[in-house]
Order: C-alpha cells, then structure tokens, then sequence
C-alpha cells in the first residue's frame, strides 16, 4: 500500500510528530510503502481560486506541492495529522488541503482510505468535536473511507504524550493495515 503521512506540526519534536513517527514505523514493519510530508518545513502557498488548474490540468504555483503532488496521486491511504489549533486543523494542513483543488477530480476517482491524528493540550470532551467534524465532510466529499482515528488530548507537550497509551496506539493503527 503506497501511504501518505501529512504532517503539519511546525515543532520537530512534539507531540504530533511522535505520533507521526509511531504510525510509520508500525506501516513501514508491516510493508507498507510511506511518504512524509512535513508541511511546516515546505514552501506551500494557498490557493489563489484562480482556477488555472481548471483549464490547465495542474497548479499555477511552482512550490513544495510539486514534491507531494505525484505521491497524492498515486496514494491508497492519507494519513492527516495536525495539532489542534482552535479547534480545528492547523494553518500549514489547511494550506494543503486547500491545494488539494488542483487535484480534485483525479482524488475523488482515487477512492483513497484516510486517517486522521491530531494531538490537543485540552482534555474536555468536546475538544476535538469541530476538527471531526471537518474531517468527516473533507471525508465525504472527496470520497475516502475513514479507517482510524487517534484523537490524543491531554497533550500540551511531549512529555505528556510519550506518558500516555497514543504513541502505541499509532504504532498499532500503522502496523494494521
């Protein structure tokens, strides 16, 4: 399975990254074929609704979505993990789910699985209700199946994560597929 691992945490060591690491590691043992996306050190610009790529096939911008592009196209599985930031996901993940226009047909016809793993310091309840909700439309509306979650609250910094059951959790959802 060719998979692809979004990650748009603007921190190299923290709590969203180690689930990153963890769910790779479980899909990379169990044969899987990973790309990594680390969104936040890539040079990805928002789209412009120009509609370019309507009439041209492809993205009038020249940036890191080149690199990302051709491995979205050819994925099985989209694995989106960002922190929580207001409840929703972060500006860097945003940026390329809005990039995913230029794709959007090729992408829909894909019928791709999807997961999603986001990390949040608060703990209530209704934490992550909003971003899945926003998952669950983007899920719809492209036609993805849905095949996980790891919703990881509690977790203002590393140390807090790497405390809990989440990184093995991951590891596990990788290690599954």
């Amino acid at each position: 399975m060719n998979i692809i691992v979004i990650n748009s945490s603007p921190h190299k060591n923290g709590t969203s990254v180690l689930l990153t690491e963890k769910f790779i590691e479980g899909a990379e043992e169990a044969g899987h074929n990973v790309y990594r996306f680390d969104v936040a050190f890539e040079d990805v610009g928002p789209c412009e609704g120009c509609d370019y790529c309507i009439s041209n096939g492809k993205c009038v911008k020249r940036d890191s979505m080149d690199k990302l592009n051709p491995h979205l196209l050819d994925a099985d599985l989209i694995v989106f993990v960002t922190p929580l930031y207001y409840f929703g996901v972060d500006a860097q993940l945003k940026l390329v789910i809005d990039r995913f226009y230029a794709n959007n047909y090729r992408i829909m016809n894909n019928k791709n699985k999807s997961i999603l793993m986001a990390t949040s310091a608060d703990a209530n309840d209704w934490t992550m209700t909003a971003l899945e909700a926003y998952y669950d439309t983007l899920v719809k509306y492209l036609g993805f199946e849905d095949v996980g979650r790891i919703l990881a609250t509690g977790c203002y910094v590393r140390r807090d994560i790497e405390n809990s059951d989440y990184p093995r959790q991951a590891y596990l959802l990788g290690k599954s597929l």
